[in-house]
């Protein structure tokens, strides 16, 4: 089971200022709010190199390309991420994404060259305007304001996964956690927050003067 990056550091937190004494009066800082949510489960299962609902899917891409695919798909994902999830520093998201850049710098460069030969293959010379527009919709399919804590939730915990995957084996995460990855684009509400129900007013009786007599109301305009 994948342990939310914020829940841990909520606790640790947490349990440090009680011990500390110090909860009580420890300043508000601006993750606060952002440190005690608590996260939807957005685990999903392991997925396919060309899986739709994951990836743009290559049209007669061979298997490599197909990898390079997802393996890019997860890069820009957390690309977004590093930009969208600074309103929660404590994420780390921005940091961290630039540490995978340069850990998994051969694995990246070797997706955006398979890349870069699919759309020249099946693009022409149109391949790198296509390519263009692959990553463009690629980026776009993260762009999420409703649902923005389970989606940076969920990203720094890819993340720091990542920074401790060995070097060259970035496609087993992303088959791993793409689906999760995707799953956190749908809005949730925190799993611990109470459920409000909304009551509707009764009916007011009719105000008319055929309905009263004095301050009576007659029968024929009583409700049923």
């Amino acid at each position: 089971m994948v342990i939310s990056f914020g829940r841990r550091i909520a606790s640790f937190l947490t349990a440090g200022f009680i011990s500390a004494g110090l909860l009580a009066s420890a300043p508000a800082s601006a993750n606060t709010g952002y440190l005690f949510w608590s996260p939807h489960d957005f685990s999903g299962k392991p997925v396919k190199d060309n899986d739709p609902s994951v990836v743009l899917p290559l049209v007669n891409a061979t298997p490599a390309e197909q990898r390079a695919n997802l393996v890019w798909t997860l890069r820009s994902g957390l690309n977004v991420a590093a930009l969208q999830c600074q309103f929660a520093p404590i994420l780390e998201t921005a940091h961290v994404y630039n540490q995978l850049l340069a850990t998994h710098k051969r694995e990246l460069a070797s997706a955006y060259t398979a890349l870069g030969g699919y759309f020249r293959r099946t693009g022409g010379r149109f391949g790198q305007v296509k390519f263009d527009q692959h990553s463009t919709q690629t980026y776009n399919r993260f762009s999420t304001m409703q649902a923005q804590l389970g989606f940076c939730d969920t990203a720094a915990s890819i993340a720091h996964e990542a920074m401790i995957h060995p070097k060259g084996s970035l496609f087993t995460l992303a088959e791993k956690r793409m689906q999760e990855f995707k799953n956190s684009l749908v809005p949730v509400k925190d799993i611990l927050a109470p459920t409000v129900k909304l009551t509707s007013e009764p009916p007011l009786p009719p105000f008319n003067n055929e309905c009263w007599d004095k301050d009576r109301l007659s029968r024929k305009c009583q409700a049923g």
